[in-house]
């Protein structure tokens, strides 16, 4: 079984990574398991936790991701390729990296670019943290 983890932000580009790896499964020599991975940024914050308790952060972090992940686990359904999900939080590029090491996937599939208001010339700041952090082979996708 080939292990990916597919970073997913629910967007656009996002969506189109799934495509990629649900148009690729087939030319692999053995069966995809898909990792499917959102990462929620820490509300920010001190004081945050004075207002709003832990539950209720959680199920916060639940919500987001969960809503990112349902086109995804929906393609993947759909397609009949056997996946897990998983949320995390955190600086994203930092958990994309654990989690593929964690999970012992053998590769990272991410978009280029996702929903940051920021972006960079050429590769997304994400893109190009985890391209620096992984010690598993990356497949960009635009």
């Amino acid at each position: 079984m080939l292990k990916l983890l597919v970073a997913t932000d629910g967007s656009d580009n996002a969506n189109r990574v799934i495509d990629h790896v649900i148009k690729q499964a087939g030319r692999y020599r053995e069966p995809v398991e898909a990792h499917l991975l959102n990462v929620q940024l820490p509300l920010a914050g001190v004081n945050i936790k004075l207002f709003i308790s832990r539950e209720d952060l959680n199920a916060y972090y639940h919500d987001e991701s969960m809503a990112a992940l349902k086109s995804g686990r929906e393609k993947l359904d759909a397609a009949g390729i056997k996946h897990a999900f998983h949320i995390g939080v955190g600086g994203p590029a930092e958990v994309i990296v654990q989690y593929a090491e964690d999970k012992q996937c053998e590769q990272i599939v991410m978009g280029s670019r996702g929903l940051g208001t920021v972006s960079n010339l050429v590769l997304g700041s994400v893109a190009t943290k985890v391209i620096n952090l992984a010690k598993v082979p990356v497949l960009l996708v635009k």
